[in-house]
């Protein structure tokens, strides 16, 4: 039994970890022209087009290269969690988040492990995540999960594939690209987010659609997604967005139904340009996933990749 728990939740882990760095900075387009001009540009977005704008938005907030970053995502009643702390995509998703469940099952199973707050440190080739000591006394006395992006991509199909491009391809304008790529985008007004002075947008995107323009993946992948997506129940999903005057995105919220229930994320964006730093876990206190679900076979990808 308490193996079956150590495999189910270091699983589990995989894809929560994976997802909540995706939630935080999705993978990004290559734009044309200047940051400079850009910035100057966002005093005037109302005389601008939504899709002007949000260009604008996509290239200054690639260009900044890392932030602060506090997240929240519930998917019906399997799981809610919140992440904080900071991210860099100047070469790969890198940073530190500390991910702590609030609810459902996800939660109830890690507390049962100890703790249902746990450390992800997200590194070029890999993510590790701290357990508690109760996890890893059942886990050869080992506290950090190593998930080589590699592995991730062996873990369920289209949807790990889909995971390890967007870790290694990644930026913090998953969202803008959404609506860039959607055809479907309005200027929604200005609001106050955390105090600050923005400009909302919205829309709808296909989430299969996107998923073949914002990634390298090949054909037989991309159907495997397809037809993982459509097993979760996933099809569409809304996009909201909120910019501010140097064209940097401070907000953003995603939902979309899955077959698990109804899928929400928002995250907050403050500090760019923050200096972020992630240290490798000692080899001695480390652990591979692959070793810790060995006994299990291989694994299915899960609900969780419309992120």
């Amino acid at each position: 039994m308490k193996s079956t728990t150590v495999r189910r939740v270091t699983l589990s882990i995989a894809v929560v970890t994976a997802l909540t760095g995706v939630a935080a900075c999705g993978s990004s387009d290559s734009s044309s022209g200047s940051g400079k001009d850009d910035k100057a540009g966002g005093k005037s977005t109302t005389h601008i087009s939504p899709v002007a704008a949000l260009r604008s938005a996509e290239k200054s907030t690639d260009q900044a290269e890392s932030a602060k970053v506090r997240s929240s995502t519930t998917v019906g009643s399997v799981m809610s969690m919140t992440a904080d702390g900071a991210l860099s995509w100047a070469d790969g998703l890198q940073g530190t988040l500390t991910i702590d469940y609030t609810g459902g099952s996800t939660a109830q199973t890690m507390r049962q492990l100890g703790s249902t707050s746990m450390e992800a440190r997200y590194l070029p080739d890999a993510y590790y995540a701290h357990m508690s000591d109760k996890f890893a006394r059942q886990a050869g006395g080992k506290h950090w999960i190593r998930y080589a992006y590699d592995d991730l991509a062996k873990l369920g199909g289209g949807s790990g594939a889909y995971l390890k491009d967007q870790m290694q391809n990644t930026t913090p304008n998953q969202s803008v690209k959404l609506l860039l790529a959607s055809g479907d985008v309005k200027k929604v007004g200005e609001e106050k987010v955390s105090g600050v002075n923005a400009t909302h947008y919205s829309g709808t995107v296909n989430v299969a659609d996107l998923a073949g323009k914002s990634s390298n993946l090949s054909a037989s992948q991309l159907a495997d997604l397809k037809k993982q997506l459509t097993q979760a129940g996933v099809s569409t999903e809304t996009v909201d967005i909120w910019v501010n005057d140097q064209n940097l995105l401070v907000k953003k919220v995603e939902k979309a139904d899955m077959t698990a229930g109804r899928m929400t994320q928002t995250a907050y964006y403050s500090d760019y340009g923050v200096k972020v730093s992630a240290e490798k876990p000692p080899a001695n206190d480390t652990k591979d996933f692959t070793d810790l679900v060995k006994s299990s076979g291989t694994a299915g990808g899960g609900s969780g990749t419309s992120s």
